[in-house]
């Protein structure tokens, strides 16, 4: 493992870890969110869950390298549909913008990994 690859897993796994607990537990701003993007609320918990479990995944994966793998596709998963869903609802760049740029770290530590 190089460097930048220890850098990625952790920042995706810390800011994933954050942002899928505040969907488990419901956050105003996530019930809201997902309201406007017409998904029922069980999904907004199924997506924090996955979440979670992807950086969990990539914590993991400082010492075992194919979790850390299992976990950045996990997470571009979610980044293709966090994407998808903020383009069809035709939400703000500055709305999208986080979602998509965790997407693209992901896809790139998932390269770095394969």
């Amino acid at each position: 493992m190089t460097i930048i690859t220890w850098i990625l897993q952790g920042l995706l796994g810390a800011m994933l870890l954050m942002a899928g607990t505040m969907k488990v537990f419901g956050s105003n701003m996530h019930k809201e969110a997902f309201s406007k993007w017409g998904y029922p609320q069980w999904f907004r918990v199924v997506t924090g869950l996955t979440e979670v479990v992807a950086a969990g995944l990539l914590i993991i994966g400082y010492w075992n390298e194919s979790m850390a793998t299992i976990g950045a596709a996990i997470l571009v998963a979610v980044g293709i549909g966090g994407v998808i869903t903020h383009i069809r609802v035709k939400d703000t760049l500055k709305d999208s913008a986080m979602i998509g740029v965790l997407g693209i770290l992901a896809f790139v530590l998932l390269i770095i990994l394969l």
